[in-house]
C-alpha cells in the first residue's frame, strides 16, 4: 500500500541569504519528491535566480494555493508572494525588504499549515538583523511560530544520525539558564519530551538527562544544582512513569545516546546540545519543533551572508530537513495532536 506523499511548505528564508539556493539544490534531488510534495513560499523573481545561479534544470509553475501544485519532479510549485524590489536586492546584505519578506513566507506557510492545506512546514535561514531591520518583533523562527500559533513555550528537539537532543533552556545566558534548572522545570520537561517522542512514533522511550557540573557535581563536591534540583526532577519524573536516567555527565550521554543506549537525551541550556549535534554531524543536524500544531523541521545554520549568491553552499542540511519532515508528517494526525 502506497502512502499518500505529504504536502510540505517551504518558506524561501532570507532572499538576501542561501534561502533560495538550497531550496532550489534540494529540489534537484528526485528523492524529495518519492517522499513528499514539496511547494515554496516565496518571491519567484528571486527563486528563477537562485535556480540560473545553481544552474539547475528547474521550472517553476507559480499556483495560489497547494491543491493546485503539479508536484512533479523538475518542476516546482511555488506560492509568489512578489514582496522583493529584485534591482535592489544584494546577497549578502542586511535589507529590510528581506527581513519583511522573510516573515511573511513564514507566516503564510503558517496559515496554510493552521488551514490543513500543507501538512508540514520545513524551514530555511533568517536574518535576525534583516527582521530587526524591517521592524518584525521577533528575533527568530521559534518565537514567531510560539506566536502566531499561540503556543506557550514550544519544545525544540535536534536529530541527527538517529540522536535526539531536547533543551531545557535556548536563548539565555549560562547564568540566566542556570536558574531556570529547577526540579519543577525538569520534571516538566521529561513529561514533554515523553509525550513529544511518542508523538514522532518511539517506543519503549528512554531519556537520559544531561548533567551541568563536571561529573554531574560528584553528589555536591563540584555544585549543588543536580542534587538539589536537577535530580529531585528526574525522580519526580520516574514516579510519573517516564523511564528517565540521570543526571549522566555530559561528557559521556551524548555518545551513549549516539551509539543507541538512549532514545533521547534532555540538553539543559543550549550550547551543551549544540555542540555534541553539529559535531556529531553539521549538515545533517535538523531542529524540529514539537509542541505546535503541526509539524515543523529547520535547518540548523544561518544565512551565511559571505557566500549567499556564489552557488558554494552545500544543500545537505535541507534535503535532510525535507525528509525528516516527509518521514514524521504523516504521524501528525489530528489524534496525535491532543
Amino acid at each position: 500500500m502506497t502512502t499518500e506523499r505529504a504536502i510540505i511548505a517551504i518558506p524561501m528564508g532570507d532572499p538576501a541569504g542561501i534561502g533560495p539556493e538550497i531550496t532550489a539544490k534540494s529540489l534537484t534531488k528526485k528523492e524529495i519528491y518519492d517522499m513528499c510534495k514539496p511547494v515554496v513560499i516565496g518571491d519567484s523573481r528571486v527563486f528563477a535566480k537562485a535556480i540560473d545561479i545553481v544552474e539547475a534544470d528547474l521550472k517553476i509553475n507559480v499556483i495560489s494555493k497547494p491543491e493546485e501544485g503539479k508536484y512533479e519532479y523538475g518542476t516546482v510549485d511555488l506560492i509568489d508572494l512578489d514582496n522583493i524590489n529584485i534591482e535592489e536586492l544584494e546577497y549578502g546584505v542586511v535589507q529590510a525588504q528581506c527581513g519583511k519578506a522573510a516573515f511573511e513566507y513564514i507566516k503564510t506557510s503558517v496559515d496554510l499549515a493552521k488551514a490543513g492545506e500543507v501538512k508540514a512546514l520545513a524551514t530555511t535561514p533568517i536574518n535576525k538583523e534583516s527582521l530587526k531591520a524591517a521592524g518584525v518583533p521577533y528575533i527568530g523562527h521559534t518565537e514567531m511560530l510560539e506566536d502566531l500559533t499561540n503556543t506557550k513555550d514550544p519544545l525544540t528537539m535536534f536529530e541527527v544520525r538517529g540522536m535526539r537532543i531536547f533543551f531545557l533552556t535556548r536563548h539565555l545566558s549560562l547564568k540566566d539558564a542556570i536558574a531556570q534548572m529547577t526540579k519543577e522545570r525538569v520534571h516538566d520537561y521529561l513529561i514533554r519530551c515523553d509525550k513529544a517522542l511518542q508523538r514522532l512514533g518511539i517506543e519503549n522511550r528512554k531519556i537520559a538527562v544531561a548533567g551541568l557540573n563536571p561529573h554531574s557535581g560528584e553528589r555536591g563536591l563540584f555544585g549543588r544544582e543536580e542534587v538539589d534540583e536537577i535530580g529531585p526532577g528526574i525522580e519526580a519524573g520516574k514516579a510519573d512513569g517516564i523511564d528517565a536516567y540521570g543526571p549522566v555527565p555530559a561528557d559521556s550521554v551524548f555518545f551513549q545516546a549516539l551509539n543507541g543506549k538512549y532514545d533521547a537525551v534532555l540538553s539543559l541550556y543550549h550550547d551543551q546540545g549544540h555542540i555534541a549535534a553539529k559535531m556529531t554531524d553539521f549538515h545533517r543536524t535538523i531542529s524540529i519543533t514539537n509542541g505546535l500544531p503541526f509539524l515543523r523541521t529547520s535547518v540548523d545554520h544561518g544565512t551565511a551572508f559571505d557566500i549567499a549568491g556564489k552557488n558554494i553552499a552545500a544543500s545537505t542540511s535541507m534535503e535532510e530537513c525535507i525528509k525528516l519532515a516527509a518521514q514524521y508528517a504523516p504521524r501528525f494526525t489530528a489524534e496525535t495532536m491532543e
